[in-house]
């Protein structure tokens, strides 16, 4: 699909959106809406055999996101999402690379609920912030998520979200086997990979 191809293009080398100038960015955000104008899949919130599995981001205007690289001695890595449709949970994980073995990640835990055939409501409701080899993190989320999901305690900051102030909505503006848009309730775009 050409629209495919010109936005993977447009993204290409901008460490998801940290290198990109605002050329870039304007650029992006005209093929992104392109693409969005072409969804193969109308009601992408009913759609869990696309939807489910693990997405890694490559794209996004997030500051919240791309602030985690501005730390001093820090760089942020892979961003990884997991969408469990069954259970209606979602897990964002952040690598953060930085001095050798120290080597952190930050991960959050939340449910979603389908508000439309696009929209869904996020309730975050668990954060966990540590050193990747003291929380069992191997560079994939799925064996991760498994221990999350038995209700392991880490040996990290690993604390509960109060659900009613830590919440926002995302609609799924494309979706396809393999590629995922979405726009967050603060503005921001954020483009996905199924890992």
């Amino acid at each position: 699909m050409v629209g495919k191809t010109t936005l993977l293009e447009a993204i290409a080398g901008k460490n998801r959106g940290l290198l990109a100038t605002e050329q870039d960015k304007q650029a992006i955000l005209m093929a992104i809406a392109q693409l969005e104008e072409r969804n193969p899949t109308p009601r992408p919130v009913e759609a869990g055999e696309f939807l489910d599995g693990d997405w890694r981001l490559l794209y996004t205007t997030s500051k919240g996101l791309l602030n985690i690289d501005q730390l001093p001695l820090f760089k942020l890595g892979q961003i990884y999402q997991s969408i469990r449709v069954a259970t209606t949970s979602v897990y964002n994980i952040a690598e953060v690379y930085g001095i050798p073995f120290l080597e952190g990640m930050v991960a959050v835990a939340a449910r979603f609920e389908p508000l439309s055939e696009r929209r869904v409501q996020v309730k975050f409701e668990r954060s966990i912030l540590g050193l990747q080899r003291l929380v069992g993190y191997n560079k994939s989320p799925k064996d991760f998520i498994g221990q999350i999901e038995a209700g392991k305690k880490f040996a990290a900051v690993d604390f509960r979200l109060d659900n009613r102030e830590q919440q926002g909505w995302l609609d799924i503006t494309y979706l396809d086997r393999d590629l995922r848009i979405g726009r967050g309730n603060e503005g921001s775009v954020y483009v996905l990979s199924k890992v």
